[in-house]
């Protein structure tokens, strides 16, 4: 191995210079960009989300002759009050 040292031209270490400087600069508008995005996506969905209303409904039955409270689709919610 060697130990010359390369030397670079001045034109040319400018040249790398400036197109190091426009590739920065896309990328800060890139950036700029994508935060933007981010902002309106999560605006977007939460006021999506805003339009609905959300409720919980509560409801009691009595149970003729048994001893569970049976609703529509067959599931099974508490326990009735009469006697096995």
């Amino acid at each position: 191995m060697s130990d010359r040292k390369e030397t670079v031209s001045y034109i040319v270490f400018e040249g790398e210079m400036t197109r190091m400087e426009r590739t920065n600069h896309r990328l800060w508008i890139f950036c700029i960009l994508l935060l933007l995005t981010l902002i309106g996506t999560n605006a977007g969905w939460l006021y999506y989300e805003s339009q609905f209303q959300y409720f919980e409904v509560t409801q009691e039955a009595d149970g003729i002759e048994g001893s569970n409270i049976r609703m529509i689709g067959g599931d099974y919610y508490g326990e009735g009050e009469a006697d096995n």
